[in-house]
């Protein structure tokens, strides 16, 4: 059985767009003698549609799109991943389902059990379990269809009491066939391979694995689709990030007609999922991951302008270049706002970043903006002494400015703020944490130092200085970020222990970490929940972002 791999890039609720994708990707199949086209969970609408299901219309276009891809079924088997109604009055409305079509029919409709609803799924929201298992008859083989997360629990985890693959597994299938939207974090591609290889040894049975990749806003996909054989040796592995298609032959003995790219017999995986704080881990997909998360961020709304504030500083310089890599230089401008407490260094590595990305960019000295601002709450200020209510009117007055530009000339704003910042709070609300996309959110201060590295791997792009210098808000006289925090070399640790690993002030400060230090960076986290509540989306690449996979209150009294 030659079966054909589709790793697409769907847009959420675009039916005409991916009816049309899967189509074309179908015809192509035929081409090459293909028996059967695997794509990915929920391609028909893109994943995650989130509330989008709740409406009767849109799961009627998820019906429509499926009859239309059905007509294109002659002669191939197509799996496919679409809401599906529950016809059960008791449960919930809707099942997160695969339909496997032929010959413009459906032959079999499969129903996904293990619904997650941790971190960015919602999926017990909205989706009823599968209520019985059977495998699919196929040109003599007997397929265990799954989806996603049906193949991550091996009877060792404990949020869920049945394993889907024990099921199927009794009816003496022939392969394992899985359809994913599981997303990217720097983590998860390793445990991914790892946990795809663990079926295969468990049950014995080859299996095909289609993933999706593509940024949905804050969850970016991967791809990353694999083949085993039976033995588990790795037969195929599509790219990371990018569209693919591929074919492979099924024989008859659980093999594969293709390339072993790496035998049984090779270190197995483990899960990684590091212990303590690693700054450079998988670096590459990160930059990676973020540069799709832009892209896509901005092509599936219908952008193509970006503007930045560039302050000389090694946030706002990554970003910049990062969103010069994935939309053109032509189309990023960077605007440069220096105040009375800027340095001339920081404005002329600005101005030199922005020479060798070759991007357009303005000098607007925030002077004058700034005086006015304090001349005309002289009357209700009463000369106090200059504080943060001072640093604070010169980062919103930058970004009024931003934002007046973006309006006049349809730029949408970058954010550039990072994770160590927004954590502790170190941000002013309506200026610096302005922005339609957070860039650099779910990467720590370190990993922006290490992104910056890598942006330079063959050449300087980023001007060495903004790497090496002492990081600065530039707010007043002389001001340095470790004025406000702790080292970043600590902070980060502490923050990845606290957010990462949820590890409480107890746990964290058995290993080694003052405790004075823990307990004041934990109650800075919690205390500026309420600003990171206003905060625009941010592109997940960790196993714990900021945003629809952290849920927090904001008036907890927890270690406050």
């Amino acid at each position: 059985m030659k079966i054909f791999l589709a790793q697409q890039n769907y847009h959420i609720g675009n039916f005409e767009y991916n009816t049309a994708k899967i189509i074309t990707a179908i015809e192509e199949a035929k081409t090459k003698g293909a028996d059967l086209i695997v794509f990915s969970e929920m391609c028909v609408c893109g994943y995650p549609a989130r509330d989008f299901v709740e409406f009767d219309d849109f799961i009627n276009k998820c019906y429509l799109a499926i009859d239309e891809i059905k007509n294109h079924s002659q002669n191939i088997g197509v799996i496919i991943g679409s809401p599906a109604r529950n016809p059960i009055l008791d449960g919930k409305d809707l099942f997160n389902a695969a339909f496997f079509l032929y010959n413009n029919q459906i032959i079999a409709e499969v129903h996904k059990t293990l619904l997650p609803n941790y971190d960015v799924f919602d999926e017990y929201r909205y989706f009823e379990p599968a209520y019985h298992w059977n495998v699919v008859e196929f040109k003599g083989r007997r397929i265990a269809l799954t989806i996603c997360e049906d193949i991550w629990n091996l009877g060792d985890n404990p949020l869920y009491r049945i394993c889907p693959m024990d099921e199927l597994k009794q009816q003496n299938p022939d392969v394992m066939i899985n359809i994913s939207a599981s997303p990217f974090d720097y983590t998860h591609v390793a445990d991914r391979k790892a946990i795809i290889k663990a079926n295969v040894l468990k049950y014995q049975l080859p299996m095909v694995y289609c993933n999706a990749i593509g940024s949905q806003t804050e969850i970016v996909f991967d791809g990353a689709s694999l083949v085993f054989d039976k033995s588990a040796n790795l037969c195929k592995a599509l790219p990371l990030f990018e569209e693919a298609y591929d074919i492979v032959e099924l024989n008859n003995d659980g093999t594969f007609n293709s390339l072993i790219i790496e035998p049984a017999d090779a270190i197995v995986d483990e899960e990684l999922d590091p212990e303590t704080f690693v700054e450079n881990l998988n670096i590459n997909e990160i930059y990676d991951a973020l540069i799709l998360g832009i892209k896509d961020y901005f092509a599936k709304m219908g952008f193509t302008k970006a503007i930045i504030g560039s302050s000389g500083g090694v946030d706002s310089a990554v970003t910049l270049a990062l969103a010069c890599a994935a939309l053109g230089s032509e189309n990023v401008r960077a605007i440069l706002m220096p105040s009375p407490y800027s340095s001339d260094h920081s404005v002329n590595d600005a101005v030199e970043l922005s020479k060798n990305l070759n991007n357009p960019y303005d000098i607007i000295k925030i002077n004058d903006v700034y005086e006015s601002f304090l001349l005309t709450l002289e009357p209700v200020f009463h000369n106090l002494p200059f504080g943060l209510a001072e640093e604070n009117i010169q980062s919103r007055s930058r970004g009024n400015l931003l934002m007046a530009i973006a309006n006049k000339f349809g730029y949408i704003l970058l954010n550039t703020s990072n994770k160590s910042e927004l954590a502790t709070g170190y941000g002013t609300l309506y200026g610096d944490m302005a922005g339609g996309l957070g860039v650099l959110g779910d990467c720590y201060k370190l990993q922006v130092y290490e992104l910056a590295k890598y942006i330079n791997r063959e050449k300087e792009i980023i001007p060495n200085n903004i790497i090496t210098k002492a990081p600065s808000a530039e707010l007043r006289p002389n001001q340095k970020d470790s004025d406000s925090l702790p080292d970043y070399e600590i902070l980060d640790k502490i923050l990845y222990q606290y957010i990462e690993k949820r590890k409480g002030p107890t746990e964290i400060k058995a290993q080694g970490f003052e405790a004075n230090l823990v307990d004041r960076i934990l109650k800075m986290v919690n205390t500026n929940e309420y600003k990171r509540n206003q905060f625009c989306p941010i592109i997940r690449v960790s196993p714990k972002a900021f945003g629809v996979g952290r849920r927090v209150p904001i008036v907890g009294k927890y270690l406050n």
